[in-house]
């Protein structure tokens, strides 16, 4: 399947990239033109686009999206609501447009029912905003909500459901093996799942 990472320069992103092409998929990498396109392989397709401002036919020819993108720790408000939620949403529209036949949504811990009191408040919003829009979509979905991020790779030792423990961790590797997995495995079919790394 050819399928559109939302981005793919960043610290999960390269492992969905990676990831895809071992499971035998074409990866196509949404970037913008200022991305750092250096750690991607050199034999991946890259696609122009900047999820703040995405134009008509960004998905044309994908069969599946990945969103695994985000605004950063060190961004705002502001930024948040443009990337992590109108840009998600934004992707959802036009891949619905494009006849996708599945979006596979990166969310988080929490965003089911955010906590407009703690200090995620706002990106957990974003993020639950941009998962209700997708699931009105009428595509069919994968919402993978882990806790908090690491950077290992992880062992694929995965567990999911509401049995997580809260203050475990996610390693970046494992979430981008279940992404990779959800765009064609029928049990990820309009299925919401959380996730930790054991």
């Amino acid at each position: 399947m050819n399928i559109l990472v939302a981005g793919a320069t960043g610290k999960t992103g390269l492992r969905v990239i990676d990831a895809l092409k071992s499971n035998g998929h074409t990866p196509i990498a949404l970037v913008r033109d200022s991305s750092d396109t250096s750690a991607l392989p050199a034999d991946v397709t890259l696609r122009h686009g900047d999820l703040t401002d995405l134009q008509e036919g960004v998905c044309e020819g994908c069969e599946a999206v990945i969103f695994a993108a985000g605004s950063g720790g060190s961004t705002g408000p502001e930024m948040t609501d443009k990337v992590d939620r109108d840009g998600a949403k934004r992707l959802v529209d036009l891949a619905a447009k494009a006849g996708a036949k599945r979006f596979v949504m990166l969310s988080s811990y929490g965003a089911e029912n955010p906590d407009p009191d703690s200090k995620l408040g706002h990106y957990l919003q974003a993020k639950h905003d941009a998962d209700a829009h997708l699931k009105a979509s009428g595509l069919s979905y994968a919402i993978l909500r882990p806790i908090a991020l690491t950077d290992d790779d992880g062992h694929r030792n995965i567990r999911f459901g509401d049995d997580i423990d809260p203050e475990g961790e996610a390693a970046r590797g494992d979430v981008a093996a279940v992404l990779a997995q959800a765009v064609d495995d029928p049990d990820w079919a309009n299925a919401t799942r959380q996730m930790q790394s054991v």
